[in-house]
Parts: structure tokens; C-alpha cells; sequence
């Protein structure tokens, strides 16, 4: 449904005031997902979405962001669930759910990413240019230049990607190392707050899509609690209720808060997202793809 009213146009005269241009779609789709989906799962679908702009807002985690860059770096290699932990540490071997990522790997990415620290710094003293976390993702985007990568295409498509939690990864300890070297380099978080919640604010509809839950998921829905709930949401994940996590919480949690509308249909479904997700889009955006991509070529 989120889909369909995405296809509906809608005049806007201006932005809105978190400075991104207006949104003419019916819809607005706010996507979200966990790092696993990227280090070990549905990356290609994603990238697809990015890559013909079917989805309007990303929010992930610092995993969910660096792990795709390593990627346009240095291969991840597959393994095995019950590898011992003891014996890859020895190797300089990092194990992700059965996939196998070298130390190696890593150090390429911080001679890779090192450099774009250093000019970041540059533009903050001499342009005083106000990094964010979805600025600093926008530019890597850019920087990575890969069109194997998700954020290339948020980059080329100009799809804000939100990662309010930035530091908790390699790409924070990066730019831990880099404020020893060149101290200085600021993010504000406030500043995407805003233009998260704006986004969801000035939009006339919007529609989650959330594969896994904890911050990405939260961070979506209470971007929507902000217009009193979003008009459609897709839960994909395994968590349970009782657990008493916001990944667990079914939909109809969401609507006590203002999360959801009280007139919304949500949906959650109970599935490994890496094998339903891609079936998911397939049988939806996949299916409007000429309609989705003319409506972008007639802006």
C-alpha cells in the first residue's frame, strides 16, 4: 500500500526546514534495517532499493554503513557458525555469524577512510562546514565511488541515510585513532534529529520498513510519533514480546505511543529477514520498478 501511495503525486512549493528538498511522492518511505543485513545478509536487495530510489529515508547502524564499505575494500569470506573463536583470533580472523572477515580488512579501511578524516577536519576550520552523521555518510558515499555500494547509490540519488549511533563500530574507533593525530572533528547529532523528524513531519504520508529492531527501529518510529504515526508499517524480524525489547514489541505497541496510526494496517512478520526480504521486494517494488523510475525521470 506504502508503495501505491508513493506513486501518487503531490505538489509541494518548498522544503521543508530540515533543508532537503521537497518530497513530491504520496509517500514517503522510511527504510531500516540492522547491520547484520548488510555484513551477512540482504545487502544486493538494499543497494537495489538505493539504486533506483524506491525508498525516500535510511536509517542503519555504524555496522550497517562501514560494513558495506569494507566490502567495496576487501572480500568477506564464508565460514562456519561453530568456527573456534580462539583459533581466528590467533589468525587475525573476525568471525560474523559464519562469514570470515581478515584483520586485514580493516586496515585497509582505515588507510582508506584516514585520509577523508583529515580533509573532513579541514572543511570544518577553514569552510566551517557542520558535519553530521548523514553528512559524513553522504560523503563517504561519494568518496567509495563503488557502484557496488548502498551508499554510492544514497550518494548519486541524494537519499539521506541516518546512523545516530555512528561511533559504535570500526568507524568510530577510526575516528577515535584520528582524534589523537588531528584532534577536533565534531558530528552533530542534533542537527539529523531534526532532519529526521522533519522529514517525517512535512511528509503527507509515510510507510516504515523494518528489518531487525533496537535503534533502528525505534529511531524510525519516533521520527513518525512526531505526525502522530506512520500511515503504514513492515516489521521483519524474530524478536519476541516477551523478551521485553523494542525489537520484540509487535506494531500494536507502536500505536499506544503515536508511532502508528490508529487507523493503520501493520504488519509484523516472524521470518529470517534475509530470506523473506528479498522475496518482499520481488513481489513489490520490483513489480513497479518502470512506474518508480519514470516518476524519478519526470521530476
Amino acid at each position: 500500500m506504502s508503495i501505491e501511495k508513493r506513486l501518487e503525486p503531490v505538489e509541494v512549493d518548498e522544503g521543508d526546514e530540515s533543508g532537503d528538498p521537497p518530497h513530491k511522492a504520496g509517500c514517503t518511505i522510511f527504510l531500516g534495517y540492522t547491520s547484520n543485513l548488510i555484513s551477512s545478509g540482504v545487502r544486493e536487495s538494499i543497494r537495489y532499493l538505493a539504486e533506483h530510489k524506491m525508498v525516500d529515508v535510511i536509517v542503519t547502524t555504524a555496522g550497517g554503513i562501514e560494513e558495506d564499505l569494507i566490502k567495496c575494500l576487501a572480500h568477506t569470506y564464508l565460514g562456519d557458525f561453530s568456527l573456534p573463536g580462539k583459533e581466528l583470533r590467533l589468525r587475525g580472523i573476525n568471525r560474523i555469524g559464519n562469514l570470515l572477515v581478515p584483520n586485514d580488512n580493516y586496515c585497509k579501511f582505515e588507510d582508506w577512510l584516514m585520509p577523508i578524516l583529515d580533509q573532513m577536519l579541514l572543511e570544518q576550520n577553514t569552510e566551517s562546514v557542520r558535519w553530521t552523521p548523514s553528512k559524513m555518510i553522504h560523503r563517504l558515499g561519494k568518496e567509495i565511488n563503488n557502484p557496488e555500494s548502498v551508499y554510492y547509490w544514497a550518494y548519486k540519488n541524494n537519499i539521506p541515510v541516518f546512523s545516530p549511533a555512528l561511533t559504535d563500530g570500526s568507524l568510530g574507533d577510526m575516528i577515535y585513532f584520528h582524534s589523537f593525530k588531528k584532534p577536533g572533528l565534531v558530528l552533530d547529532i542534533v542537527e539529523d534529529i531534526r532532519r529526521l523528524n522533519g522529514l517525517a513531519v512535512f511528509a503527507k504520508r509515510t510507510g516504515m520498513i523494518i528489518l531487525g529492531g533496537g535503534l533502528v527501529k525505534h529511531h524510525i518510529a519516533n521520527a513518525n510519533l512526531m505526525r502522530n504515526g506512520a500511515d503504514h508499517a513492515v516489521y521483519v524480524n524474530t524478536g519476541q514480546e516477551f523478551d521485553g525489547s523494542d525489537s520484540g514489541a509487535r506494531p500494536d505497541e507502536a500505536v499506544s505511543w503515536g508511532k502508528i496510526r490508529t487507523d493503520a494496517k501493520p504488519v509484523k512478520v516472524y521470518a529470517d529477514a534475509s530470506l523473506v526480504f528479498p522475496l518482499m521486494v520481488a513481489e513489490t517494488f520490483a513489480l513497479h520498478a518502470d512506474r518508480l523510475t519514470a516518476g524519478e525521470k519526470t521530476d
